[in-house]
């Protein structure tokens, strides 16, 4: 019996091992000996509960992976010894962007995991008129920290190297003032509303960098005036069916349509 859960705890530490990849934010070079941060370090030793040898992969966000062997584990410090680099990129040909009007924490957090998830490479949280959430200055840095780590958890999750960049929140408004100062004649600009005539496969693929930005309303929808703001900064509405979706479900829905027609899905 001994001997059986042996072998059953061998093989699921072969397997966390396997699974198991980690955002280090250091430059890394093949046959270096790096201490993993705290975070790295709980996760080995207190979730999959690797051991000194066990494989493991790291990713700094610049570019590729490296693979990695656990050398020493102590109560203070976990090292890895850096074996082999690989050229690894599963991104997107889309450059997707999405701005998501501020909703409750728990959905957010879903929201921007998922995204991140399903490949946007930027997120710009917004505040509407029709948020629930009101953030102070001081809490709205304290979620971007928050956001920021749900981001480098999703890659690690998902196999990607490169981390999707996530903006401080800003004001309908000021975001749209800063969309019309970028003037950029390529990118698609996309609307998500109940009310559109538009439908998404009938539009027509975007030209050269394939730069998409999307914006997603609150729980209550964008207001009249602000669904005529976002269409005369070069906005597109849309809809997605003949359903109404919630905000948690309509990026999300969005962005994998938008994969599914010009992606790689």
């Amino acid at each position: 019996m001994t001997d059986c859960s042996e072998i059953i705890l061998s093989f699921t530490r072969i397997y966390h091992s396997m699974q198991a990849r980690f955002y280090q934010p250091i430059d890394t070079a093949i046959g270096q000996l790096i201490e993993l941060s705290d975070e790295n370090k709980h996760h080995i030793t207190r979730v999959l509960r690797l051991r000194k040898g066990d494989s493991i992969t790291l990713f700094n966000g610049k570019s590729g992976e490296f693979s990695a062997r656990i050398e020493s584990i102590t109560n203070s410090q976990v090292t890895a010894l850096i074996d082999s680099f690989h050229d690894e990129d599963c991104e997107s040909p889309l450059t997707i962007e999405l701005a998501q009007a501020l909703c409750a924490n728990e959905k957010m957090d879903w929201i921007i995991q998922k995204a991140v998830e399903l490949g946007v490479n930027r997120i710009q949280p917004i505040v509407t008129e029709r948020c629930v959430i009101q953030l102070s200055s001081e809490r709205a840095n304290k979620r971007l920290e928050h956001w920021k780590k749900i981001i480098i958890s999703a890659c690690e999750q998902s196999g990607r190297n490169y981390l999707p960049d996530i903006f401080p929140l800003v004001s309908l408004p000021s975001w749209l003032s800063q969309k019309k100062s970028e003037n950029n004649p390529q990118e698609m600009r996309l609307m998500l509303s109940p009310t559109a005539n538009e439908h998404l496969k009938k539009i027509t693929r975007p030209a050269n960098n394939d730069s998409i930005t999307l914006i997603i309303g609150p729980e209550g929808g964008f207001s009249p005036a602000e669904e005529l703001s976002i269409a005369h900064c070069g906005y597109t509405a849309i809809r997605l069916g003949n359903r109404i979706l919630r905000t948690e479900t309509a990026g999300l829905a969005a962005i994998a349509s938008l994969q599914t027609l010009w992606g790689d899905y």
